[in-house]
């Protein structure tokens, strides 16, 4: 198991609750009503590859390509996220453009877990 993967994915999604938790008590009359949309979708998709990264560390062991797989997720949700999370606290669109990178990251994230997951049951006979 890729430990310190895990401990970043775990990581990852307790900061993820916190900015959520956040976002629905204090964020609301500081921001327009739009952006708050916006804060939420950052939160889900940090939680959701929160959980993948974490599924993924856990079964590096057996499945070869999950390590690099956890590592596009994390990084893939910290620069989605990340930008979302600044294009709501400063109102600057220019963040906006760095989401789809992060997007790309987190595609690639999911297609090297599965193209791994795949090779991993067919060298297992399955």
């Amino acid at each position: 198991m890729a430990l310190n993967l895990l401990a970043l994915a775990a990581l990852w999604g307790a900061l993820g609750v916190a900015l959520g938790a956040f976002g629905a008590h204090a964020l609301a009359g500081l921001v327009r009503p739009e952006r708050l949309v916006t804060f939420a979708t950052a939160v889900q998709y940090q939680l959701a590859h929160a959980l993948a990264a974490g599924l993924a560390a856990a079964v590096a062991d057996r499945v070869a390509g999950a390590r690099p797989a956890a590592a596009l997720l994390l990084a893939g949700s910290a620069l989605f996220s990340g930008s979302l999370y600044a294009l709501v606290a400063t109102d600057q669109g220019v963040f906006g453009i760095l989401a789809p990178l992060g997007g790309a990251g987190m595609v690639a994230g999911w297609s090297l877990l599965a193209w791994s997951a795949w090779r991993a049951h067919a060298r297992l006979g399955g």
